[in-house]
């Protein structure tokens, strides 16, 4: 077990081996500072901008998954009750609205504390994939609030429900 004692003299980073995962998945990530990598990945709806932010002194590691799209203004009272239901049904991680840019996304902190990090590889893989799967959930929620002046709420209730399949 590593104490956050240990990951701060030592400098460990988590970053470390998620750049190993991106690698893998041959992703072109940017790693702007020892803390702070980004990538942009392509879902099956639209395409993401992924964040991971360490903070080393709370042993404690951000994660965002963005959307490439923003909503319209006239939309944001609607958006709120729409993040109020999404969020109900997260219990890892939460959607927002950055308030200056519109654009949503759904982001979570991870406690690192007590972690090998090069041995948690599966973790950030998880991470990633139940993140993923998230925003395409919802994507279409996003999609009409980006999309229509002013989105229609029986339009957005009928996206906030879970299907099955696809058509």
């Amino acid at each position: 077990m590593v104490s956050r004692t240990e990951i701060v003299e030592k400098g460990l980073n988590p970053l470390d081996s998620v750049e190993e995962i991106l690698s893998e998945q041959n992703w072109v990530f940017d790693r702007t500072d020892d803390d702070c990598l980004t990538v942009q990945v392509k879902g099956r709806t639209c395409n993401y901008r992924l964040f991971f932010i360490w903070q080393k002194n709370l042993s404690a590691m951000q994660f965002t998954c963005e959307y490439d799209m923003a909503v319209r203004s006239e939309n944001m009272v609607l958006a709120s009750s729409s993040l109020m239901d999404m969020n109900e049904e997260s219990w890892m991680g939460h959607f927002e609205i950055a308030r200056k840019t519109h654009i949503p996304a759904y982001r979570q902190t991870c406690l690192m504390k007590g972690y090998e990090f090069h041995e948690c590889s599966a973790y950030f893989e998880d991470l990633i994939d139940i993140s993923l799967a998230h925003c395409e959930r919802f994507y279409p929620v996003f999609h009409l609030l980006s999309c229509m002046q002013p989105a229609n709420s029986e339009h957005l209730s009928l996206a906030l429900m879970e299907t099955a399949g696809e058509s």
